[in-house]
């Protein structure tokens, strides 16, 4: 391995694809301390704050993905496509990456892309059940693929394959020793169950309705509420915070301390999520967006649910059966354990090690 190894991490647009990236990351500079890495991502998207945050830096490169309807983004694309490839290239020039590392996202599949075309050892980590389009591009040409599921040799070679797990956060590991420093955090009373309600980074329409219409419930259940509503809807939502138990954040970045204080989760079923699910082994109630490709977030649900590991809700199902599924969970402690057994023993808590040994293997 070479002394200052050079690795360029490229994902984004949302939440499940910016941290993997960073875990990704976090633990090559865990392992290598010199390691020098560099982020690119699209120039207007959530990463090109979330990581410097994390600490590292970022090239933006001016894309964006292709809209399911008429519009000027989708005319503009052969225009930022090749506009991020020439850019892509320079920024490889310049930074000699020895490997190079897709998360997902049109960002990534410029620059992995043009590190194929010049030889450059590429790892692209496929979170879900269901590859996406940028991934597909890039498979053929690539080192190594890291996956999370069963059954992607439909869509990759077999050889590539590497069952990995996602990367999580690994703040996440050790959660159970965070719960009173949590509940302080977040001001919540210790006496009371807590409900948690993530709609993804960007938010969730259908379930931001069905958590507003459900106040009432929840009051009735003298339960605490955390919701987090999306930065799209926060300033729709953000009137009922601090009010009757309920707290609204837009984004939330101590997810240890989040899931710390919960009793019972209600998630979207976003990859990332289920995976660090899985690892925080509270019961769930995953909520599936119809809305995205090959309907995948079922899929993933369902990798988890087949197994008596969570419970499944579709969003047309909600008004019918969502009150009588929390009140399960938060009153039969029998079911409630139950989940939480098996979907813990569903975690690959060594996800984001064993996709750095692949990356390592690549450095020349």
């Amino acid at each position: 391995m070479k002394v200052h190894p050079k690795f360029i991490i490229s994902g984004g647009g949302t939440g499940g694809h910016i941290y993997p990236a960073i875990a990704i990351a976090n633990e090559i500079k865990a392992q290598i301390p010199e390691a020098e890495i560099l982020f690119v991502g699209a120039q207007d998207k959530m990463e090109m704050q979330k990581v410097p945050a994390a600490g590292y830096p970022i090239e933006g490169l001016w894309i964006s993905g292709i809209q399911r309807k008429l519009t000027l983004d989708n005319a503009l694309f052969p225009v930022k496509f090749l506009s991020s490839l020439m850019k892509s290239r320079k920024i490889i020039n310049q930074f000699k990456p020895d490997v190079v590392i897709g998360t997902g996202g049109f960002a990534s599949g410029s620059v992995v892309k043009v590190a194929q075309s010049m030889g450059i050892p590429t790892v692209i980590q496929e979170q879900n059940s269901y590859p996406g389009i940028t991934n597909k591009m890039l498979a053929s040409k690539a080192n190594a693929i890291c996956v999370a599921y069963e059954g992607l040799s439909t869509y990759f070679k077999s050889n590539k394959i590497i069952k990995t797990g996602n990367p999580v956060r690994q703040d996440l590991l050790d959660i159970d020793s965070k719960r009173a420093e949590a509940q302080l955090f977040y001001g919540l009373e210790n006496d009371k169950k807590t409900i948690v309600i993530l709609g993804g980074s960007l938010g969730a329409r259908r379930i931001n309705q069905l958590v507003e219409k459900e106040l009432p419930f929840f009051k009735e259940q003298n339960v605490q509420v955390i919701w987090q509503c999306g930065k799209f809807y926060i300033n729709e939502y953000k009137k009922y915070h601090n009010n009757e138990d309920v707290f609204v954040f837009d984004f939330i970045e101590r997810m240890d301390f989040l899931f710390a204080a919960a009793d019972v989760i209600v998630s979207r079923a976003g990859a990332s999520s289920v995976s660090e699910l899985a690892i925080v082994g509270k019961p769930v109630i995953f909520i599936p967006s119809p809305n995205v490709a090959e309907d995948h977030q079922t899929k993933n649900a369902k990798s988890i649910t087949d197994k008596n590991a969570a419970i499944l809700l579709k969003e047309a199902d909600l008004d019918t059966q969502f009150q009588e599924q929390i009140l399960r969970l938060l009153t039969n402690e029998q079911v409630a354990e139950a989940l939480s057994q098996n979907i813990k023993a569903l975690a690959l808590p060594n996800a984001t090690k064993d996709i750095v040994k692949e990356i390592f293997k690549l450095v020349h």
